[in-house]
This record gives C-alpha cells, structure tokens and sequence, in this order.
C-alpha cells in the first residue's frame, strides 16, 4: 500500500480509475485516464494528449535519479494541466524541488513513511519559501 504526500500532509490513495503504461496508451479512452511515466520516458510521446490525461505518475526508481524531475518540467511547459504525481524513492528533502518542478504530490511506500514521517515531508511544504538562493542573499 501506498501514501500520498501533499502539502496538506499524509493522505489515502483517492485515484481509483486505475494507470495505464505510457507505452499502451490506446488512441481512444472514455473516462477518467491516468497515465504511468518511466523515468526514462519520452513525454514528447504525449504532447498531442496532455489536455485529455487526468493524472500522470513519474516513476522514480531511486532517490539519486533526478530524471523524473525534468520530465515533469517537460510536462508542465507542454501545457499539461492535470495532477502530476511522482511515485516511488523521493525523500523528504527532494519534495521542495519536486513541488518546484510541478509534482502536486508525491507516492511513497509504507516503510519510506515510516522512516520519514509526515513532520518531515510538512516542514517542507512551504515549498516556495524553501529557496536555497533567496536564503543566501539574506
């Protein structure tokens, strides 16, 4: 199971439509459609789609890997409107960047929860206040 980190803190999975590989995106869809983007994806691939996805989830397969980071700017300056959710091995100490780049929120496990809990991911939710260069010019 997962939990969902927004700046309002924990919360429940609330998206029960289901995702759907970037790579099987069928031409036609009825409903509600999210969309799963591996880190090493080509979002190009959905610029003529961003305006009919509801959700698109970045797969971050390790803390280190900050490829999720440009793709959801890449999605964000093709006009995608929609939630924009990273998912998997982001930190507490990654959420102002993510929040920064466009993520509204991030997916993590149980155990990732558990060894950073919400007062450290909240901390942070100020996340356009949480400027490294501001702080330094004073």
């Amino acid at each position: 199971m997962s939990v969902i980190v927004t700046d309002s803190g924990f919360a429940a999975e609330d998206w029960t439509a289901g995702f759907i590989a970037m790579g099987e995106l069928p031409a036609e869809h009825d409903g509600p459609l999210a969309v799963d983007v591996p880190s090493d994806g080509n979002v190009a691939e959905l610029k003529d789609r961003v305006g009919q996805i509801d959700l698109i989830r970045i797969d971050f397969p390790s803390f280190a890997d900050g490829r999720g980071f440009t793709l959801a700017g890449q999605l964000r300056r093709m006009g995608f409107q929609g939630r924009l959710r990273a998912k998997g091995h982001v930190i507490a100490d990654q959420y102002a960047m993510a929040r920064r780049m466009g993520i509204d929120e991030v997916e993590i496990s149980e155990e990732l929860a558990a060894r950073q809990p919400e007062d450290q991911w909240t901390f942070r939710a100020d996340w356009s206040a949480f400027h490294h260069q501001a702080r330094l010019r004073g």
